[in-house]
């Protein structure tokens, strides 16, 4: 099964993580969670959560980038589900061996995620600590897929990208 966290905070003003949403909708075994809607007071039922980790054999985080990282409501869900003893630490194995990918949309374009850019680094400096989080964790880490300009990006290339999202999830779905 793959488990699609979602954790985009205006959800109405999303353009690509709708699309990505929309072309895997219909994948047969899969959930979505969408972790504003169903916390939308941050108080996160932490059982309903592990017990989807644990229905998962991979696991997707998909959202927009916020301050070079994850949206709050998706930091907050690491913090109260991720928990020492279940996720990780001496007995915390319910996610080892588990599929994780990244799937973000990101408002600057490759370019300004560069060295002359605006945000002066490539995007790969940003994806260290959520990588170590899976790692931490037991789970097995994927390379990333990243929307660049998610504002700008033409309807052909954006389909094209939720098309390569759509592959990704089937075959991870088939390494299980």
């Amino acid at each position: 099964m793959i488990l699609v966290l979602y954790a985009h905070p205006y959800p109405q003003h999303s353009r690509a993580c709708k699309a990505l949403l929309n072309a895997v909708s219909n994948l047969p075994d899969l959930e979505t969670r969408s972790l504003y809607d169903l916390y939308p007071d941050f108080d996160i039922d932490i059982a309903a959560e592990q017990a989807a980790l644990l229905r998962a054999d991979t696991i997707v985080w998909l959202h927009p980038i916020y301050w070079y990282s994850v949206p709050s409501m998706l930091k907050h869900w690491f913090d109260v589900v991720l928990l020492r003893g279940w996720a990780y630490g001496n007995e915390g194995t319910a996610l080892h061996g588990k599929q994780c990918l990244w799937a973000v949309s990101a408002g600057g374009d490759e370019q300004s995620y560069s060295a002359s850019g605006m945000h002066e680094q490539p995007f790969e400096n940003f994806v260290a600590p959520i990588e170590q989080t899976a790692r931490f964790c037991g789970m097995k880490w994927h390379e990333l897929v990243v929307v660049h300009g998610a504002h700008t990006v033409d309807d052909a290339q954006l389909a094209a990208m939720a098309e390569k999202f759509r592959t990704r999830l089937i075959e991870l779905g088939s390494q299980t």
